[in-house]
């Protein structure tokens, strides 16, 4: 019931608008693609190839959008083709993404759409995605935020109705160390290293991470890569394409449920319920302030480095640090609920 909630709000919120959508054909766009062409007034899938996607990628997004009966374009772009992003740095996530939204602006001005919408949900801010910065400063329209659907809602979603989604969008630079300057050479041997063990495994997910020209390898499954034959196989086609070293993660490669919130005991009230959790990135307090407001009543300190929100007899502290805490709460699934309406007003500091 909660889940139709949620999905209720994001149609709500779909109705009556022309809606450029930024499509991958993965997860989260794949299901407000679903949403925008079942509810919106006009809609129009954009795939920007920006030149460093898995090989798949493209073809995934535009047999995703044929089967949803979405308009769709892909704009191609070379990304390499810009200093600063070849750089990675640890900014490489926000400039990327302004390289992407930029070029979906123009396209959104010239074929009258007025909105932009992307497929963020709840669990991507609880992740250091400096990215999500763009958002804000160009107002990109985040329905699954709104509505607080978590990562997990979208995946349930799609499975309840059966909709297919590719599970490999994320860019190859993502596999590259930060710092490593990212290279066409680097970007064709991961591409080429992953298509290899894709066919091997038999696992649409897989990652080959890179530093110092050594290959890390994560599977979802490592059975079918647990023999000494293959192993070689695999060692001297990586090595062929430039890998000095390969290695293979036996911890695998999943996709494991993040808690929301963690309880906490409450040394100084002992009749307290209190909750918190820790965002992986600083947050600035005078701009969260800003959004908490719409909330309830805020205590700001901005060279303290905290605000306090006290809305509907609940408790939430924020601090500079990236650490919230819920106190007063009924139980974790009320701490749940209070966190998934207070993360889209944390305003983070890139």
């Amino acid at each position: 019931m909660e889940l139709e909630n949620k999905l209720k709000k994001v149609k709500k919120l779909l109705e009556d608008k022309k809606i450029l959508i930024a499509f991958s054909g993965g997860a989260d766009s794949t299901l407000v693609a679903k949403l925008a062409v079942e509810n919106a007034l006009e809609t129009l899938a954009v795939t920007i190839d920006n030149g460093v996607l898995p090989r798949d990628c493209i073809s995934h997004a535009q047999k995703i959008a044929k089967e949803l009966g979405i308009a769709h374009q892909v704009i191609k772009e070379d990304f390499l083709e810009d200093a600063a992003f070849r750089e990675n740095n640890p900014h490489r996530c926000f400039i990327c993404k302004n390289n992407m939204y930029t070029k979906l602006e123009k396209v959104a001005n010239e074929q009258g759409f007025p909105v932009i919408m992307d497929g963020t949900n709840i669990s991507d801010l609880l992740e250091d995605r400096p990215g999500i910065m763009v958002n804000y400063q160009k107002n990109i329209f985040s329905p699954l935020v709104e509505a607080g659907m978590t990562r997990e809602d979208v995946l349930k979603a799609l499975e309840n109705d059966n909709i297919n989604y590719s599970t490999s969008t994320t860019c190859m630079a993502t596999r590259i160390a930060t710092g490593e300057d990212i290279t066409p050479k680097k970007i064709n041997r991961i591409n080429y290293a992953e298509s290899l063990i894709k066919s091997i495994a038999k696992s649409p997910v897989v990652r080959v991470r890179e530093q110092n020209e050594t290959a890390k390898i994560q599977v979802d499954d490592l059975n079918p890569l647990l023999n000494a034959q293959t192993l070689q196989h695999i060692y001297s086609e990586l090595k062929a394409v430039g890998f000095k070293e390969v290695t293979l993660d036996i911890g695998g490669y999943g996709k494991t449920k993040k808690d929301l919130v963690v309880y906490k005991p409450c040394k100084d009230e002992s009749n307290k319920i209190m909750f918190e959790t820790e965002l992986p990135y600083a947050i600035d307090i005078e701009k969260t302030c800003q959004g908490l407001e719409k909330m309830g009543t805020v205590k700001c300190s901005a060279s303290m480095g905290i605000a306090m929100l006290e809305s509907q007899g609940r408790n939430v502290t924020v601090f500079k640090n990236g650490k919230i805490v819920a106190r007063r709460v009924l139980d974790n699934e009320d701490a749940e609920k209070l966190l998934i309406k207070v993360l889209p007003h944390i305003r983070r500091i890139i």
